[in-house]
């Protein structure tokens, strides 16, 4: 696998539970529909599991490609990026639930 698609991995993963995060929060934002809530709920399950699959894909990859560490360490930091976006949609949406 070439660096780029590495790289490519990591951004679309991120893009992709970002997306589905934003959509989700900005979603009950606008309608209050409890719908948003369970889909962001799921997505918070689903997604923390989909991205350590990922995650550790990649760094089973680098280990045993050793040349190819470094990509798979940055596509695996710009997947962890998603973990603190997560924490503070949570904490916004919770705050929300419970007013």
């Amino acid at each position: 696998m070439k660096d780029y698609e590495i790289m490519n991995i990591g951004k679309y993963t991120f893009g992709l539970c970002f997306t589905l995060g934003s959509i989700s929060l900005v979603g009950y934002l606008i309608t209050t529909n409890d719908a948003f809530v369970a889909g962001g709920y799921m997505l918070l399950i689903f997604g923390t599991i989909i991205n350590l699959l990922i995650a550790l894909g990649l760094l089973v990859y680098g280990i045993a490609d050793r040349s190819k560490l470094k990509p798979c360490m940055k596509a695996i930091l710009i997947i962890m990026i998603n973990i603190p976006i997560a924490y503070i949609y949570a904490l916004i949406g919770l705050s929300l639930i419970f007013k």
